[in-house]
């Protein structure tokens, strides 16, 4: 007779799961001995569990469908949690298996006890016990249900002792969990309001976010119906920005002056598939419209006079019919012309600095920019590496763009990369990581070797918490405590057999990130780039001005003016030379 983990895995199976991340446990045992006699789940073996739930999020993201990891009972399962945080705040599919201590010792202080349904309740919109065999089918069943139609987190928790009993099969009668399609749109009169601002509107601006996703078409053709300039936020930039003339970039802590502008001189901001968190970006004085899927969005970040609920491409495929196209395209116009310049100023700040060392980080993410494949995923570090993958590479409608954008954890490049490249073996994955948050989870580079994954890591090697110092400048606070001592990347990856790269000069940087590209398997390019590097918002508040005049008179009283001519010779020379 079948044990209860076979039928687990017999579910997961028939509802289109063919891998689960983890590390295997003694409360886990039940499970992998399963997984192993099945043959038709693999089991991805990380040195991590919270590199597991990172890389089942990225699988979720990748490839749409529900991904699976699973820890063993206390410290096991109690690390995924960071990674589920994650997964939770991006809307992706993934469901946990938290193996627990044996149920007859719950409640008594047991070893490795902890409590994995109070742990994880605010990191997952499904999380239950199934403390007998007999609950564990509808358990499972709600889990993976919630999971895919709410697009987040689904835990099961499950003690050890269960998966290794043996199941009435009559018990398992065991159905396809697949996410359904739906029309999710306002009704008719919502609409009508909605095209009735709209039509009386002067200077319309339309604010997309990852809602966006499947709505490109729809996008652009609406924004050429209202003159509209469309700007994006983070998560919405890998399906905003490509082919559309309307695009006058990113707006936010990491975007660009002509976003920020674009919205703040319009009349009329309707918001499509974003929950942008910045409040001081939003306009002043404009009415504003607001398109989500989920209806607790709905003005939580600025005023709203319409709230709408519906998905981007069904709400505007019912509205545009409603719309009168506009003639005047001033607004329009005075936004693109903006961006042009700043993207101008932008691009001009990528190229090689005259072969100055260290390496600027625009340089380096322009150069993995143009080398990189047309389809190729991009997974960013929080930290500097995000501002610059959000600057410098472009997105084409086939390469996907993953990152931390939510939950803002460091540490989050190599396993989500991890997840990407298992899921879709054949494409190139492209890793950009701080040194920080690459240190951070560093013993899964050995992940890459072997589970044989061509994950092409590239390291923003600035020995330093870069973006933790630039808060530190912004608030006048000296540097302390962000000093890095680093190894040489490149030697590490090459004492594990993966291929190495050290660049310290920008005339070595093409031809590394080439071999690197190229290479059959892992590899490692290690950059050292420019400590000093300024990302600035767009808009630099009366605060954060004076932060950073306090900041350079604290850095010369603690004896520290070198790094302060540091600072000024990388960021303002280079600028009046130019």
């Amino acid at each position: 007779m079948a044990t209860i983990a076979d039928h687990v895995i017999e579910a997961l199976h028939a509802s289109g799961v063919r891998r689960v991340y983890g590390l295997p446990g003694d409360s886990l045992n039940g499970f992998t001995d399963a997984l192993r006699r099945s043959g038709e789940i693999t089991w991805e073996h990380v040195r991590h569990e919270e590199t597991a739930a990172f890389a089942a999020a990225a699988d979720a993201a990748i490839t749409g469908g529900l991904a699976v990891c699973a820890g063993s009972c206390g410290p096991g399962n109690l690390h995924l949690i960071n990674g589920l945080f994650d997964a939770q705040r991006s809307r992706v599919p993934v469901l946990a298996i938290a193996a627990h201590i044996p149920r007859t010792e719950i409640g008594s202080e047991y070893f490795q006890e902890t409590h994995p349904q109070e742990l994880f309740r605010d990191c997952s919109v499904y999380c239950e016990l199934a403390s007998t065999p007999d609950m564990l089918p509808r358990i499972l069943h709600m889990a993976m249900r919630t999971a895919v139609e709410e697009s987040g987190v689904a835990v099961v928790v499950v003690p050890g002792e269960i998966f290794l009993q043996k199941a009435d099969p009559t018990a398992w009668q065991a159905r396809p969990v697949r996410a359904t399609t739906s029309v999710v749109r306002p009704d008719d009169a919502s609409l009508r309001q909605a095209a009735e601002l709209l039509n009386a509107a002067q200077a319309v601006t339309i604010l997309g976010g990852a809602g966006v996703e499947g709505a490109h078409a729809e996008l652009v053709a609406l924004a050429d119906l209202l003159k509209a300039p469309v700007v994006h936020a983070l998560r919405g930039k890998e399906f905003i920005e490509y082919d559309n003339p309307f695009d006058v970039g990113m707006t936010g802590l990491l975007g660009f002056a002509s976003g920020y502008k674009a919205i703040k001189e319009c009349d009329t901001l309707l918001m499509l598939g974003t929950d942008f968190p910045y409040q001081q970006f939003y306009p002043d004085h404009a009415r504003v419209i607001q398109v989500d899927i989920r209806g607790r969005n709905l003005g939580r970040r600025t005023p709203v006079d319409l709230p709408l609920v519906g998905t981007v491409k069904d709400t505007v495929s019912a509205l545009m019919p409603m719309l009168r196209p506009k003639s005047d395209t001033a607004h329009l116009e005075r936004s693109l012309r903006h961006y042009r310049k700043t993207r101008a100023t932008l691009d001009k700040l990528a190229g090689n600095d005259r072969d100055r060392t260290p390496i600027r980080p625009e340089y380096l993410a322009a150069e993995v920019n143009r080398i990189a494949a047309s389809d190729a995923v991009f997974t960013v570090d929080v930290g500097s590496p995000v501002v610059w993958a959000a600057r410098y590479l472009q997105m084409n409608g086939s390469r996907r763009l993953i990152g931390s954008f939510n939950h803002g954890t460091m540490a989050c490049a190599l396993p989500l990369a991890i997840g990407a490249q298992t899921a879709q073996p054949g494409r190139q994955v492209v890793a950009l990581a701080g040194d920080g948050g690459l240190t951070m989870l560093f013993g899964d580079l050995i992940t890459l070797v072997q589970n044989r994954l061509p994950v092409k890591l590239v390291v923003f090697n600035n020995s330093s918490l870069n973006f933790v110092e630039l808060e530190m400048k912004a608030a006048g606070i000296v540097n302390y405590g962000t000093e890095l001592a680093n190894p040489n990347f490149a030697a590490v990856a090459e004492s594990m057999g993966i291929l190495g790269r050290r660049v310290e000069h920008p005339a070595q940087l093409e031809q590394a990130l080439t071999d690197a590209f190229a290479a059959d398997g892992p590899a490692v390019v290690d950059v050292v780039t420019a400590r000093q590097e300024l990302s600035i918002p767009p808009a630099i508040t009366a605060e954060q001005a004076k932060g950073f005049s306090l900041y350079a008179i604290r850095t010369i009283l603690a004896g520290r003016s070198d790094e302060l001519l540091d600072l000024v010779t990388t960021n303002v020379a280079r600028r009046i030379l130019d």
